[in-house]
């Protein structure tokens, strides 16, 4: 493991995956301890599945343990791009089976009117998350914060409420899914732990530009990057 400009590089994804896994666990084993229940924030996307499922591995009273999602595209978990899927197949398994897996998803026509069920689902979880685990695309976003998208504005708001529906512009990194529901910066920010956690060498080149100076719109990674200044970055090849 090496540290190079806010980065911590690891010697390969498996390792990165076991090392986070042991670090996230031992936070939530904590809190816990401390409250009664603990609560994290997953992404989707294939970097992490391997963190997920070490995680699933590890001793904890899942049954207290609620795993909320970071964002969502806006399809049914039984569709292609489910984030809700990824996470209950990544997660929900071996010593992990029993944790709760909070969706965004809800059978609305869009994000917008989905908002208040999800608004309301979201009030039950432990606030702040006692972890966040974030990814980065190779356009510079995290959770659903696509530069240009709209309702960017109130997705990166420093306070106001924990979700927020945003319209990203079409793109090869969004696909057809333009409409999302995702945690705001307000919600993320607060919580214990951050991690923003990525693989191969074009997203370390996008980290490295989204460390320099420049508008935070243009790479919306930018946004926890500078409101956290604790933020974990952990990459492997």
């Amino acid at each position: 493991m090496e540290t190079r400009q806010g980065l911590i590089q690891f010697a390969s994804r498996d390792v990165m995956a076991e090392r986070l896994a042991d670090s996230i666990a031992a936070r939530l084993d904590l809190a816990i301890a401390d409250q009664g229940n603990a609560s994290i924030a997953l992404s989707g996307g294939s970097t992490p599945a391997g963190l997920y499922d070490a995680l699933s591995r590890r001793d904890l009273d899942w049954s207290t343990v609620t795993a909320a999602l970071v964002d969502e595209r806006w399809v049914p978990p039984d569709a292609e791009g489910s984030n809700e899927t990824f996470v209950r197949n990544c997660l929900k398994k071996n010593k992990a089976a029993p944790v709760t897996v909070l969706g965004l998803w809800s059978d609305e026509v869009s994000p917008k009117e989905g908002l208040p069920a999800a608004q309301a689902r979201y009030k039950k979880v432990t606030s702040p998350f006692d972890a966040v685990v974030l990814g980065m695309g190779v356009d510079g976003h995290a959770a659903s914060w696509f530069p240009g998208a709209q309702g960017l504005g109130a997705a990166l708001a420093n306070r106001g409420p924990d979700l927020a529906v945003v319209r990203a512009n079409r793109s090869a990194v969004t696909g057809d899914h333009l409409d999302r529901m995702t945690l705001t910066l307000s919600a993320v920010k607060d919580a214990a732990f951050v991690c923003l956690l990525l693989s191969g060498e074009e997203k370390r080149d996008v980290y490295m530009r989204a460390i320099e100076d420049g508008p935070v719109e243009d790479m919306p990674v930018r946004a926890i990057i500078r409101a956290r200044p604790d933020l974990y970055v952990a990459w492997a090849r």
